[in-house]
């Protein structure tokens, strides 16, 4: 189970990776804007329905990833009281009741949604330009299945963790300088694999 956890967190990385790179032609796109509206008195007619469709994009990809890297908020004040397998079978209950029904009916409905939208060749209304958004409507499903398949892995580690008594070993990304401050004051352990709990 170890091996499929870690492949299906290295999947979700890459895609989240992939993804991040929205963020900069948002950038580029949003200066290129700023540039022909302030200096060249030209502004474009794309350039709002570029930032929101990334950002979009962005945001919806990078579910699985906040997912594979434990970077969900969680309110963690209790629950980290509790001993491994309190938790595991905490997450397992709740993964099972709440997180597997709403991603299922996301991709269900997600892909009604993005195939009414390619059938009618939706376009934005938002701008006069007028571009096509039925590639960007896709992405709802698509990440519903990347969701669907990290919390395949979330909870195979809570089975193992119920198991075994610890939580298996995950997958690191890059964290936050404050966050990696906090765990030094507490004296938590911070590897390149580390356990997420």
């Amino acid at each position: 189970m170890q091996k499929i956890i870690i492949a299906i967190d290295r999947l979700n990385m890459a895609v989240g990776k992939l993804f991040g790179w929205a963020v900069v032609i948002m950038t580029l796109a949003i200066c290129y804007e700023v540039f022909m509206r302030y200096v060249m008195r030209a502004p474009t007619a794309w350039a709002f329905d570029a930032g929101y469709m990334l950002y979009g994009a962005l945001f919806i990809m990078a579910g699985a990833y906040a997912l594979a890297t434990a970077a969900h908020v969680r309110g963690d004040v209790i629950y980290r009281l509790w001993p491994p397998r309190v938790q595991a079978g905490m997450d397992l209950f709740l993964y099972l009741l709440f997180f597997f029904p709403a991603m299922i009916a996301l991709l269900y409905a997600g892909y009604h949604f993005a195939e009414m939208s390619w059938r009618i060749g939706e376009r934005s209304s938002m701008s006069p330009a007028g571009p096509p958004i039925y590639h960007f409507k896709t992405l709802i499903p698509v990440a519903a299945f990347f969701l669907v398949l990290q919390g395949l892995a979330e909870v195979m580690s809570c089975i193992m963790c119920l198991v075994n008594g610890k939580w298996p070993p995950r997958l690191a990304d890059v964290r936050e300088v404050d966050t990696e401050a906090a765990k030094e004051m507490l004296g938590e352990a911070t590897p390149e694999t580390v356990t997420r709990r």
